[in-house]
Order: C-alpha cells, then sequence, then structure tokens
C-alpha cells in the first residue's frame, strides 16, 4: 500500500535527511580570505574618492586659516545664516577668526547648517564615524539641512575595525551609548524607488579634514 505523505512531511523528510548527511565545506578558507583587495592608495584620497562616489563633498585644509576661508565661501554660497556649533574646541577656532555662529539651540527649528566634531573617517567606505559623547550631541548632525564635519588627519582611518579601535582607545570600556556611521547625505528610495537626498537627515554632507588646527 503506498504511503499517503503530505508535501510538507515530504519536504520535512529531504531537510532531515540532508541533515544527516555529512559534506565538506565548499569554502574551508572563507575566514581567512580577504574581504576587500589591499589598499594602495594614500586614505586621503580613497576617502574623498568614496566620499564623492555618495554624493558627499570634501574639502581638505592645511590649518585653521585654511578651513575659515573655505567655510567662508561655502557661507556665501548657500546664503547660511543660521549657523550652529556647540563644540568648544570649534567655537573657539570660529570665534578666533569672528567667524558668526549659534553656541546654544536658540531658533534651533530654524537652524541651516550644524557644525560637528567625529570620532573617526573611514576611508574605506567614505563614512564618518560619529558619537553622542561630543558636545554636538545627537541633534547637530541630523536635524539641520547642511551638515559640516571637522576632522583631524589622525582620525583617518581605513577600515570600521581600526575606527572601533580608535573609540577603545578614547574610551576605554565607557563607549558612548551612541555610535552612527554617516555615509553621504541622507537618502530614501521608498517613493517609487526614486532616490531622495534630504529625506531623513541633512540634505548636504560637508568632511573638512585639517592637517593642523592652529
Amino acid at each position: 500500500m503506498k504511503e499517503n505523505i503530505s508535501s510538507k512531511e515530504l519536504m520535512l523528510k529531504k531537510i532531515r535527511k540532508a541533515l544527516l548527511e555529512k559534506r565538506d565545506n565548499p569554502y574551508p578558507n572563507l575566514e581567512e580570505s580577504q574581504l576587500y583587495k589591499t589598499n594602495t592608495e594614500e586614505l586621503e584620497i580613497l576617502f574623498a574618492e568614496q566620499l564623492t562616489a555618495v554624493a558627499g563633498n570634501f574639502i581638505f585644509c592645511e590649518n585653521g586659516v585654511d578651513f575659515i576661508e573655505n567655510i567662508l565661501e561655502l557661507a556665501d554660497k548657500f546664503n547660511w545664516r543660521k549657523i550652529y556649533c556647540w563644540e568648544p574646541e570649534l567655537q573657539a577656532l570660529l570665534a578666533s577668526y569672528e567667524f558668526p555662529f549659534y553656541q546654544t539651540d536658540k531658533d534651533f527649528e530654524q537652524a541651516e547648517v550644524g557644525i560637528t566634531l567625529c570620532e573617526a573617517l573611514i576611508a574605506r567606505n567614505g563614512s564618518v564615524m560619529v558619537s553622542n559623547q561630543n558636545a554636538a550631541g545627537r541633534r547637530l548632525s541630523i536635524f539641520p539641512h547642511h551638515h559640516i564635519v571637522i576632522a583631524r588627519t589622525g582620525q583617518l582611518v581605513l577600515d570600521l575595525k581600526d575606527a572601533f579601535q580608535l573609540l577603545k582607545n578614547k574610551y576605554g570600556n565607557q563607549i558612548p551609548s551612541m555610535v552612527s556611521n554617516i555615509t553621504g547625505p541622507s537618502r530614501t528610495a521608498d517613493i517609487e524607488k526614486t532616490l531622495v537626498l534630504g529625506a531623513h537627515g541633512p540634505k548636504e554632507l560637508f568632511v573638512f579634514l585639517i592637517d593642523d588646527f592652529s
């Protein structure tokens, strides 16, 4: 008499049989293999290429004077008036060149630009690592339409693992409660698969890499 087996039972029977069969690992060296090709470019060049590829803007500055000249040019180009900066170190730099900015959250709903520091720049994918440990907190990198990131050359690393090592070296066991990677301006393609920039955050991202803060 033929056994009456449902399609579900038949499928489960095949799965059990497959699990009992011993098979050689088809990729025995997968864990040791490289995920990326060996990088031969300078980190500054690689980061600039990857950031530009995701619609970000990269500006290299030799020193504070170079930075002020570039940010003045951007402010004139975009007609910025509501520029916010809550990082004491950056406030001192901007104030030393008499660059106007808001150092509190007064009229923050009208903010056009947020200037923040970062934890690291990841060259491999053009990402910026930020955390809530800096004075800018969470809001300043998310709410304004334009986000300006200031980084030192010592914060530029190749991979994500290197960025986390910087965090560990800086904070030890007290890792910030919020660590996030920003890769280009905010974007979404949820509506009819049409890419829209600035849907959930800044429309423009500018990364200033400063060799010498003085």
